[in-house]
C-alpha cells in the first residue's frame, strides 16, 4: 500500500474585511482550488469562525467576492468598494486573546531553508498580526497593549519554521513508518470528481500563471508581492479577467488502482509544536488545510558535493515547550518530569541525485539533550557569575527521573545511553552534587526494568579533562561516540550493498547487515548543566561518528571513519556551531562562549576577547532580560492565560506554580506504584519504540485516496512546479551551502570532501585529526604518551585526570589489543567474553582438588570385572545410592517426581485462601488457642 504525504491545499491566503466579518480566502499553489473561512467581527469577546466547506473554481471565487463587495456598499456611495483587502500571506499561525477581542497572526514573509526529499521546509521572516473586532465592537483595556508588546517580544521571525507537506514535528523514521490499518478507515473507491478537476484545469493553469519571480537578493517571499496571479483571479474592478471558460465533463475518467495513493497527515508531536496554544479555538473547527503546525529551534542545511554527487546533510532542533524558558529561570524538571532546555537533535543524510522519497535513500540519527530531570535550581538573588545549585525537594524514589525517562522510552525505545558532562570533583560541591543524585536516580530506576534495557550511564568531567595541556577532548568523545553509535544504530531506508555483505567492516560488526531498512533504537541523552557549550561540543562529536556511518550506509565511504580537518567534517562542525549559538541565543541569551575549536586547542587567540564578550552578554542578558523573556514565552505558550479579575503576569512573584500544578494540589487520582515508574505498552516494544510500533490509521489526522497526479499528493508538482517559470538563480539548491564552493581551498586540487587539508607547520596531533585509535583508552585510568618535536617521549597530562570518565565496565577495551599493524586472529574475532560473556581461565586450585575427588568417585563405582577361574566376576567398589527425587532424569526428558494427596490438599488450601479469605479454624485449634490464653493472662 503505498503511503505518502499528504500536501496542504492551501499555501496562498488573502485577507479581505468588510465592516461585519472577515473572509480568509485561501488557495493551492496552482490556484484552482479555493476555499473560504469568514469571521464574525461584531463579536467582542469570543471567535467565531465559520468553516465553508465548499471548494470553489477561480470564477466561482471570483463571483462570490464581487457580490461580497456590491453587497457591502453604502446605499449613499455605490462606487465606494465595500470590501478591502487587508493583507497577503502564506499561513495562519494561529489566535490569540488577551483582556479584549481576539488576533489573528499570519506568516506575510517567508524563506526556503531546507529540503527534505522533495519537500520545502520554510522559515518565517516576517508576521502581520491584525485585531479581529471592529471599533463598534471593541473596547480598551489600560492592560491590552502591555500584553501585546508582552507577546510580540517572542520573535517568531527568529528560528521558527513549518511545512506544507512534511511533518517537521517528528523524526524521518516516523515519518517513514507505514501506518497500519488505513484500508479499513478509508475506502478504496476514489473521488473522480477530485481527479477530474486537476485534469481539466492542467493545461490552463500553465496560460495562466506562466511568469519569473522577481528575485530580491536574499530568497524571502513576500506576500503581497508574490501573488500575481492571485491578485488576476479576484479582481473587484469589474473587468472580466482573462481566464478560460471551464468546460462541462460528460464522462469521468477510470484509473488503475495501482495509480492510487493514500495521502496521509499524521497527528503532530504536540511536544515540539510552539503554536499549540494559538490554534485551540481554531484547529477543530477549520479543515486540515488551513492548519500549519509551527516549531521553534534550529533548522540548517549543506551540500556535500562528492565529485559532483549532491548528498544533502541537514541539521534539525526542535526545542520543546514544555517546561520551555531562559537559562537561570527553569532548571531540572518539573512535576510531570518535563525537563528545561530539552532539544531533540536530528543528522538526515540524503542522496539528492533524485528527490523523490519513494527512490531516494535516506538516512538519519536522533540525539537530544535536557537539563538533569531532578528538582535543582540556582540561587538568582544574588547576582554572580555561577549562582549556588540548590537541590529543592528530596526524591529518593526517583520519581520524577521516572517520569522524564519514562517519556524518554517511549518515544525513542531502548537503550537510553545517558552521557553526564557535569563535574564529578570539585574543591566546593556545587556541579558534583548533580552528579551523584542523578547517578544514584538512574541506578534506582534500573532495578525494575529488565537487565539488557537498562538505561546505561556515562559520566564524562568534560571541564576537567579540557584544563590538561595535552588532553585531546575530542578524541575522548569519539572513542564513547562510536561505542554509543553502535549501540543504537541509526536509520536508512535502503538495504546494505551488496559489496558490503560479501566484506563487511569490521567497525560496521555491531549494526549488523539489514535486507530491507535499519532502524534506530534508543538515544543517547547528552547534558551538561546548561545543556550548551559542552553539551554541543559532545554532540558534535557523536554526529562525527553518526555521519560516517551513513557515508559508508550510503556507500560514499569504504570505511566508516572520519577525519578532522576535511571540508565535510568542517561543513558539519559549522552546522553543529549554528545550531549551539542559536540554543544558546534561546536559552542562555548569548552565542556560544566555550566553541568547538576551544575543546580541540586550535582556536585562535583573537577568540578568548570574543569569549570574554560573550560571557559578558550571556551574564548581562541573564540579570536583566530573561525575567521578561520568560514572561514572554509564559504568555505566548499559553502557561499563562490573562482573564478578567485576575492577577497580571507581571504582578506574579513566581511562575513556580504555573509549571508545577502538583504544588497547587492538583495532583492525579491514580499513581503509579514506586517500582513501575514505565508504561507497560513501552516495555512490551522494545528496544523499538513504542510511538513507532504502535503506528496506526488512529494516528493519521487527515487521510485520503487519490490519483498520483493529484496535487496534494504529486511531490513533483509541489517541488518542481512545472506550472510556472522560475529562474535557476531563485532555486533553493543554488543557494544552499557547498563543499566545493565555500570549503575547499582554492589552492587545492583534491575536489573529494573527505581529504585532510593540512594546513602548512601544522602537525596532525595539533588539530586533533587522524583516524581513531584500535584501543581507545575510554577510562583515562592509564597516562598516555605523546611524542614531541624532538621525537622523545613525555607522559601526558591526562594522568593527572584520573577517573575522568565514568562508564559500564563491560565497555572497558580489552587492554591486551595486538600492537598496530598486526592482525591477528584476535582481531579478527570476537572473544569469547565479549560473545557469553564468560572468559576462559585457569581454574582455582580448590576447585581443582574437588574435581578430582569426583573423579575419583567415580573411578571407583565403575570397576572392570576381573577374570577368576575362568569366569569374569565383579570386584568391589563404591555403590551409588539414587537419591534425586525424579525418577528419570536425562537431557531429552524429566519425569516430574510424583506428589503425595496430602501435599495437594495443602496447596489447593493454600489457593483457596487466596481467593476467598481465610477459613474458620478448627475446633481443636480453638481449644489450643484459649488454653494459650487461660495460661498467659489467667
Amino acid at each position: 500500500m503505498n503511503q505518502v504525504p499528504y500536501i496542504n491545499a492551501v499555501q496562498k491566503i488573502v485577507l479581505y474585511e468588510t465592516k461585519a466579518r472577515f473572509f480568509i480566502v485561501g488557495s493551492n499553489n496552482t490556484e484552482t482550488v479555493f476555499r473560504v473561512l469568514k469571521i464574525d467581527r461584531t463579536e467582542p469577546k469570543r471567535l467565531n469562525i465559520v468553516n465553508d466547506d465548499v471548494e470553489y473554481t477561480q470564477r466561482q471565487i471570483r463571483d462570490m467576492l464581487m457580490m461580497i463587495d456590491f453587497g457591502n456598499r453604502s446605499k449613499q456611495m455605490r462606487t465606494t468598494a465595500g470590501l478591502f483587502r487587508t493583507v497577503s500571506a502564506f499561513g495562519i499561525v494561529g489566535f490569540v486573546r488577551f483582556l479584549q477581542g481576539y488576533y489573528i497572526i499570519l506568516i506575510t514573509k517567508r524563506r526556503k531553508i531546507a529540503l527534505i526529499g522533495a519537500h520545502t521546509i520554510y522559515k518565517i521572516e516576517d508576521t502581520s498580526m491584525v485585531y479581529i473586532p471592529n471599533d463598534s465592537a471593541g473596547y480598551n483595556h489600560p492592560d491590552e497593549s502591555k500584553y501585546v508588546k508582552m507577546f510580540q517580544n517572542v520573535d517568531l521571525s527568529s528560528n521558527f519554521y513549518y511545512s506544507y507537506s512534511y511533518d517537521v514535528t517528528h523524526t524521518l523514521q516516523y515519518n517513514m513508518t507505514p501506518a497500519a490499518g488505513l484500508a479499513e478507515k478509508y475506502s478504496a473507491k476514489t473521488k473522480d470528481s477530485d481527479f477530474l478537476k486537476l485534469w481539466q484545469t492542467s493545461k490552463k493553469n500553465i496560460a495562466v500563471h506562466d511568469k519569473v519571480k522577481s528575485d530580491d537578493g536574499g530568497g524571502i517571499e513576500d506576500a503581497s508581492k508574490s501573488f500575481t496571479g492571485f491578485d488576476s483571479i479576484i479582481d473587484l474592478s469589474g473587468e472580466d479577467s482573462d481566464i478560460p471558460a471551464e468546460s462541462p465533463v460528460t464522462s469521468p475518467i477510470k484509473h488503475d488502482e495501482s495509480e492510487m495513493l493514500f495521502g496521509l497527515r499524521n497527528k503532530a508531536n504536540r511536544k515540539f509544536v510552539w503554536n499549540n496554544y494559538l490554534l485551540r479555538n481554531f484547529e477543530n473547527v477549520v479543515h486540515s488545510d488551513w492548519i500549519l503546525y509551527i516549531i521553534h529551534g534550529f533548522f540548517g542545511q549543506s551540500n556535500i558535493n562528492v565529485y559532483n554527487k549532491p548528498l544533502y546533510l541537514t541539521v534539525i532542533a526542535r526545542r520543546s515547550n514544555l517546561f520551555a524558558g531562559t537559562r537561570f529561570l527553569k532548571r531540572g524538571a518539573n512535576c510531570k518530569g518535563q525537563t528545561a532546555n530539552e532539544v531533540e537533535t536530528e543528522q538526515i543524510l540524503q542522496d539528492a541525485s533524485t528527490l523523490i522519497s519513494d527512490k531516494c535513500k535516506f538516512t538519519s540519527f536522533v540525539q537530544v539533550r535536557g537539563s538533569v530531570p531532578l528538582f535543582w535550581s540556582q540561587d538568582v538573588s544574588k547576582m554572580v557569575p555561577k549562582p549556588t545549585i540548590v537541590m529543592d525537594l528530596g526524591d529518593p524514589y526517583a520519581v520524577i527521573a521516572g517520569k522524564h525517562f519514562n517519556e524518554v522510552i517511549r518515544n525513542y525505545g531502548a537503550p537510553i545511553i545517558v552521557l553526564n558532562l557535569v563535574k564529578k570533583r570539585e574543591k566546593k560541591k556545587q556541579e558534583s552534587t548533580l552528579t551523584e543524585q542523578y547517578r544514584n536516580a538512574i541506578q534506582y530506576l534500573n532495578q525494575f526494568l529488565p537487565p539488557e534495557h537498562c538505561i546505561q550511564y556515562i559520566g564524562f568531567d568534560m571541564a576537567r579533562l579540557n584544563k590538561s595541556k595535552n588532553a585531546n577532548v575530542l578524541s575522548r568523545l569519539a572513542d564513547i561516540a562510536e561505542i554509543c553509535v553502535k549501540k543504537v544504530g541509526f536509520f536508512h531506508t535502503s538495504p546494505d550493498l551488496y559489496c558490503q555483505k560479501i566484506s563487511p567492516n569490521l567497525k560496521c560488526a555491531g549494526l549488523g547487515f539489514s535486507e530491507t531498512i535499519r532502524r534506530q533504537h534508543g538515544v543517547i541523552r547528552t547534558n551538561c548543566v546548561d545543556c550548551l557549550d559542552r553539551t554541543n561540543t559532545a554532540q558534535f562529536a557523536i554526529g562525527k561518528c553518526a555521519l560516517a556511518f551513513q557515508l559508508h550506509a550510503l556507500g560514499i565511504l569504504k570505511s566508516p571513519s572520519l577525519e578532522f580537518d576535511t571540508d565535510c567534517v568542517r561543513m558539519l562542525e559549522e552546522l553543529y556551531e549554528d545550531q549551539g549559538d542559536t540554543l544558546a541565543l534561546q536559552y542562555g541569551g548569548s552565542q556560544l562562549v566555550h566553541r568547538i575549536q576551544t575543546y580541540r586547542k586550535i582556536a585562535p587567540w583573537t577568540s578568548h576577547s570574543r569569549d570574554i564578550m560573550q560571557t559578558l552578554s550571556r551574564y548581562y542578558s541573564n540579570t536583566f532580560g530573561d525575567s521578561d523573556k520568560q514572561q514572554a514565552i509564559n504568555l505566548f505558550l499559553g502557561i499563562f492565560d490573562p482573564k478578567h479579575m485576575k492577577q497580571n503576569i507581571w504582578e506574579l512573584s513566581t511562575d513556580y506554580y504555573l509549571h508545577n500544578p502538583a504544588a497547587m494540589g492538583k495532583l492525579p487520582k491514580s499513581r503509579k506504584l514506586y517500582s513501575q515508574w514505565w508504561d507497560e505498552e513501552s516495555i512490551e516494544s522494545l528496544p523499538w519504540s513504542a510511538e513507532e510500533t504502535n503506528k496506526s490509521a488512529e494516528n493519521v489526522q487527515l487521510l485520503i485516496h487519490a490519483h498520483k497526479d493529484d496535487e496534494r499528493v504529486n511531490q513533483f508538482w509541489d517541488y518542481y512546479k512545472p506550472y510556472e517559470l522560475t529562474t535557476l538563480k531563485d532555486l533553493y539548491c543554488c543557494h544552499m551551502t557547498s563543499s566545493i564552493r565555500d570549503f575547499k581551498p582554492k589552492y587545492s586540487l583534491d575536489e573529494s570532501p573527505f581529504a585532510v587539508r593540512a594546513q602548512p607547520g601544522r602537525r596532525q596531533e595539533e588539530t586533533g585529526g587522524g583516524p581513531v585509535e584500535v584501543n581507545p583508552n575510554l577510562s583515562g585510568k592509564e597516562s598516555l604518551t605523546s611524542q614531541g618535536s624532538d621525537g622523545s617521549t613525555s607522559s601526558s597530562a591526562e594522568s593527572d585526570v584520573e577517573g575522568d570518565i565514568d562508564i559500564p565496565n563491560d565497555w572497558l577495551p580489552d587492554k591486551t589489543a595486538s600492537p598496530a599493524g598486526y592482525i591477528s586472529l584476535k582481531d579478527l574475532f570476537p572473544t569469547m567474553k565479549e560473545t557469553y560473556g564468560v572468559e576462559i581461565a585457569e581454574p582455582h586450585k580448590q576447585d581443582v582438588i574437588l574435581y578430582k575427588r569426583h573423579y575419583q568417585i567415580g573411578v571407583s563405582a565403575v570397576v572392570e570385572p576381573e577374570e577368576r577361574n575362568g569366569k569374569k566376576v565383579a570386584s568391589k567398589g563404591t555403590t551409588l545410592i539414587h537419591k534425586s527425587t525424579f525418577p528419570m532424569d536425562s537431557i531429552y526428558h524429566v519425569t516430574p517426581p510424583t506428589v503425595s494427596r496430602q501435599s495437594k490438599d495443602v496447596y489447593n488450601d493454600y489457593l483457596m485462601i487466596g481467593i476467598n479469605g481465610p477459613k474458620n479454624p478448627s475446633k481443636r485449634n480453638m481449644a489450643l488457642y484459649q488454653q494459650y490464653v487461660r495460661n498467659k493472662y489467667m
